[in-house]
């Protein structure tokens, strides 16, 4: 088996994270919940993992806010933010995790457009803002084309016109550095079981200093049992109910790791292997590539379809034929699917991984040029 869907969920889990996770089922209870050896263990545990969060993203680690993944943190800050009287700039690119909470605030939604590659320009975004826009919420890269937005340039806007600026990093996060402080991230949204190599039910929300989110679930949380509403003070104001502290166990072994090596070898790694399945396949005339494949700063994501056949069909006939494990369809991203229109055919996603080879990847090359009688 050869595993190219890593934009999906990251596999193999590095040993160390496994350890950490099977030490936790043996070894601790309930983090929060108790004075016993076994909460205390869990609660040093996820204490330890949002200093080691706060560290790899430049944020205070009272502020690391820990949730199921990605999704549940987007949806805790956009409700807990955003209301129907706001505007918010978004962009084509997003994830439904990023759209789905937008639309069901109700709030008026400006998007930055693409050029034919999909890249999002922020050249524009002066255009689109208005007197009640709130904040810029955007994917630090899109997970159909694997491009990048410019977090920089989108930040110091947001810092110039006092927006608030909300990342999705479920593509980025673990791969490329992102520092909140530089960026002006208001509020960074990860998910543990991708590029950070956890496990899944794992993630959560790193929020600025002076950002104020209003809670979006309710109920235990271990201290202030007698209020009626959830304690004001971060992180409890965010985490209602009991933590997988078992997941952040592996979670923070993970982040331990690349705090200690840094992201450059694996960025490094899975970039040259996403190039060089690209360009073994790139002059096959019947191939057509969705992304901007001349940047060096992207995702590692080749998306493509052969003529107008099925993407399904291919894909299965990846796996069935040559075990080779890839993503069909239109990877819960509408707009960029509509964009490039592909919303019926959708498209072949390849996703790299530094744990992949370039012996699998030229059998993936070699795959694809058999169905494409080559």
């Amino acid at each position: 088996m050869i595993y190219f869907d890593n934009a999906a969920t990251s596999y193999p889990k590095p040993d160390y994270v496994i350890k950490a996770v099977t030490d936790a089922l043996y070894n601790i209870g309930s983090d929060g919940r108790g004075v016993h050896e076994m909460t205390l263990r869990a609660s040093r545990i996820v204490y330890s993992a949002r200093e080691n969060i706060a560290r790899l993203f430049n944020c205070s680690a009272n502020r690391v806010c820990f949730a199921l993944n990605a999704t549940a943190a987007l949806n805790t800050t956009i409700n807990g933010l955003i209301t129907n009287n706001d505007h918010v700039i978004t962009t084509i690119h997003e994830h439904n995790s990023v759209l789905r909470p937008l639309y069901k605030t109700g709030a008026e939604l400006s998007f930055l457009t693409a050029d034919k590659k999909g890249r999002i320009e922020p050249h524009n975004i002066e255009s689109l803002i208005k007197s009640n826009t709130k904040a810029v919420v955007c994917s630090h890269a899109s997970n159909v084309t694997g491009n990048l937005i410019d977090i920089d340039k989108i930040g110091r806007f947001c810092r110039q016109n006092g927006l608030y600026f909300i990342l999705d990093t479920a593509q980025t996060a673990g791969v490329f550095d992102i520092d909140m402080k530089k960026s002006n991230i208001s509020v960074l949204c990860f998910t543990g079981h991708k590029g950070l190599m956890s496990v899944q039910g794992t993630g959560g929300l790193c929020v600025a200093d002076g950002v104020e989110i209003a809670p979006f679930a309710v109920g235990g949380s271990g201290v202030q049992s007698f209020l009626h509403g959830q304690p004001e003070e971060y992180p409890t104001r965010l985490e209602a109910g009991t933590l997988n502290a078992h997941g952040i166990a592996g979670l923070n072994a993970a982040v331990i790791h690349l705090n200690q090596n840094g992201t450059k070898a694996i960025r490094e790694k899975e970039s040259r292997l996403a190039r060089l399945f690209y360009d073994g396949i790139k002059d096959i005339k019947d191939i057509r590539f969705y992304g901007d494949y001349e940047s060096e700063q992207r995702a590692a994501i080749v998306s493509m379809n052969i003529g107008d056949e099925d993407a399904s069909v291919v894909a299965d006939i990846l796996n069935e034929k040559y075990g080779i494990c890839t993503r069909a369809g239109v990877h819960c991203s509408p707009l960029i699917h509509e964009f490039f229109g592909t919303q019926n055919q959708g498209m072949v996603r390849f996703s790299f991984s530094h744990n992949n080879t370039e012996d699998e990847v030229e059998t993936a090359v070699n795959a694809i040029k058999e169905l494409c009688g080559q």
